[in-house]
């Protein structure tokens, strides 16, 4: 048994890098700094070492033809899942041009609703450096945060040192909308974070209110959702007082509706506190099984987000007309190729398509591929590169085992090649 320190994470996104991990031949524990998140994502076990076509174990050449042949005999083949590193999509996008393939992150309908406030008015963000050395009021909008990455208040809110705070214990900490699920957003000093809770529905209208009250805007109701409009003025008043705040927000958890016009709410609110005299910044939260890396990679090699169709030779962006499961339930495509390296749960969705998974080892199929290639997860059984939630940095991830698994880049490189 070994013991490797200052391991990166590759699972919650936000650049956790001082794991300690026992490694006992293919076994892996998370000695010290483990999370919810990032342990049972370390410590899956190995137990699919072989592809399989048809339910059959056969060899990975085996394996590998017969994605090919399934690829070459299809008109409109969707590419999903996305969850690899760099290197993986990078080869996931070279057969995606090859095969006149959509390529979909499973991810992109979460994403999309920040990406349709960027591309509308643009936004005004920080990264985790900055929020952990400059900000003193943190307003967190509609989203669990510590259920999200468990550790962020423990790295980034409440550490011991800061370049701009001489005491981080005095961050003001704001949950709008949502309650936290824990303790984590509670001071070294006992200070609680303030509470306003409402329904999902109903933040839209607290949040327009907010918007209202930090322009100056005359209000005329007493409450909206059950805040006090006085509490609001309050928020707003803090934000604008404040020498570094932030307003953080999860584009997954606003799951209503147009969620988009909150998001850009969001960032109007922090347009218009910079426009009167103070610093203000907003947070988006992501980078989870690499949503942030498929986007990114995507956007430096097509110059669009990861949704869009090279069925004409091209890469063609379309955020909603390119949804892959939207696709795969109006008969729009003919064949699924499934790739997720992080998560053993994220399984394909059920279809009648042929069928393809590049996936981690331990997936458990409710309907069997027609091919299944187990491939070593980024971070543990091969080194790479994985975008952090901030999008400023690629984390370096190391390898620590040696399984004998190929990597994501690895099969789909096979398999373009085979076409």
């Amino acid at each position: 048994m070994t013991e490797i320190t200052e391991v990166p994470s590759p699972f919650c996104g936000i650049g956790t890098d001082d794991l300690a991990i026992r490694v006992d031949g293919l076994s892996l524990q998370v000695a010290a700094n483990g999370c919810a998140v990032n342990t049972p994502g370390f410590e899956q076990p190995i137990t699919d070492t072989s592809p399989r076509v048809g339910g059959q174990a056969v060899d990975l050449d085996t394996a590998v033809a017969k994605a090919a042949a399934l690829l070459r005999d299809t008109q409109q083949p969707v590419i999903t899942g996305c969850a690899t590193d760099v290197n993986g999509m990078r080869a996931l996008l070279a057969l995606a041009d090859k095969s006149g393939a959509v390529v979909d992150s499973s991810a992109f309908n979460n994403a999309r609703r920040n990406l349709l406030a960027l591309q509308d008015s643009g936004w005004m963000n920080t990264t985790l450096a900055e929020l952990k050395n400059r900000c003193d009021v943190l307003l967190i909008v509609g989203t669990d945060l510590e259920g999200f990455a468990p550790r962020f208040f423990e790295r980034y809110l409440w550490n011991a040192e800061s370049m701009h705070l001489a005491d981080t214990a005095s961050r003001e900490i704001i949950f709008l909308g949502k309650a936290p699920s824990g303790e984590a957003s509670t001071s070294p000093t006992g200070k609680k974070a303030q509470v306003l809770t409402c329904a999902d529905a109903d933040l839209p209208d607290v949040v327009a209110v907010l918007a209202a009250l930090v322009k100056k805007q005359p209000v005329v109701v007493q409450s909206v959702a059950g805040i006090a409009v006085a509490d609001l003025q309050t928020i707003a008043d803090q934000l604008k007082a404040a020498q570094y705040g932030v307003i953080l927000w999860g584009a997954a958890a606003l799951a209503y509706d147009h969620a988009e016009l909150t998001v850009q709410a969001l960032c109007n609110i922090v347009k218009d506190i910079n426009l009167q005299g103070t610093r203000c910044s907003g947070f988006p939260l992501g980078g989870r099984e690499g949503d942030q890396t498929a986007n990114q990679v995507c956007g430096w090699t097509t110059g669009y987000p990861a949704r869009v169709n090279f069925a004409r030779g091209y890469p063609e962006y379309d955020p909603f007309l390119y949804d892959s499961q939207a696709m795969l339930n109006n008969g729009e495509a003919d064949s699924l190729l499934w790739v997720n390296a992080f998560n053993v749960k994220a399984v394909p969705p059920k279809t009648a398509l042929p069928t393809i998974v590049v996936g981690r080892s331990g997936m458990v199929f409710e309907q069997e591929p027609d091919v299944f290639i187990p491939v070593g997860t980024p971070g543990i059984d091969h080194a790479g590169h994985a975008y952090r939630l901030d999008n400023v940095v690629a984390i370096r991830l190391k390898k620590l085992r040696d399984s004998g698994l190929p990597s994501t880049a690895e099969v789909l490189h096979a398999i373009e090649q085979a076409l």
